[in-house]
């Protein structure tokens, strides 16, 4: 795809989330999308590499988020993968101090040849399991907000993800279409974590039939110092 239809594409899309792109933003994206389709060619990032899906699927899908980190300084980005949502957000909003997340290497760097080509600042990939940081005191409840798009179920997502959260800060889960059942599963573990659901946003991205749910969970108090516990216990022993 060309740049100059990448750029319409990209832009008007964007316009119907009610963000506006410079040019430097667009040529970021830009690039962000070649090195994308380039290096899923060594090692597998994305399923989607089509230009115009990674528009819709990865781009686009990431800025729905935007809205609601007004007043984020500090965000993490749980599980990030090819760096979605993080990169897409620090492009947009380059005032949000921002940690990506990921237990696979090769990710990392693929992550931090973006952050270096992009000219990112302010922005770290961090090669570390998302159970591990939620007890490390480096980043145990030191965000305002945590994200995380299409990681695991709402039940484990919340021992992974709150521990990593400020009291008075909020997790953004970003979801497909079928959710109910899931957070129906889930609302013990958000209570026993110390969040409490505040809003589900179901939508569809713009000009697209595709339906997305963002959860948005608000932490309320402290999380217990036992969480989140190792791996094998989420996984054998869920707070349900």
């Amino acid at each position: 795809m060309e740049k100059e239809e990448f750029a319409n594409e990209l832009t008007k899309k964007m316009k119907e989330l009610e963000i506006e792109l410079s040019q430097k933003q667009i040529e970021q994206f830009y690039k962000y999308m070649k090195q994308l389709i380039e290096w899923n060619e060594k090692i597998n990032l994305t399923a989607i590499t089509e230009p115009k899906e990674i528009i819709e699927k990865h781009f686009v899908d990431s800025a729905t988020i935007i809205k609601h980190l007004k007043n984020t300084k500090t965000m993490i980005d749980v599980g990030t993968g090819a760096g979605f949502p993080g990169i897409p957000v620090k492009i947009i909003k380059p005032e949000i101090k921002i940690i990506l997340l990921d237990s696979l290497n090769k990710r990392i760097k693929f992550l931090e040849e973006i952050i270096e080509k992009l000219e990112l600042s302010n922005i770290k990939a961090i090669h570390l399991r998302a159970e591990e940081a939620g007890q490390n005191k480096q980043y145990r409840e030191q965000f305002e907000t945590v994200v995380s798009r299409a990681v695991s179920n709402m039940t484990k997502l919340s021992e992974y993800t709150l521990p990593l959260i400020k009291v008075g800060g909020k997790a953004i889960y970003m979801k497909g279409p079928e959710i109910e059942e899931e957070l129906e599963k889930a609302k013990k573990a958000i209570k026993t974590l110390g969040g409490k659901t505040k809003k589900i946003e179901n939508f569809k991205l713009p000009q697209s039939e595709i339906k997305r749910n963002n959860i948005i969970i608000e932490k309320v108090e402290k999380t217990a110092n036992k969480y989140p516990r190792n791996p094998a216990k989420i996984k054998k022993e869920p707070i349900e």
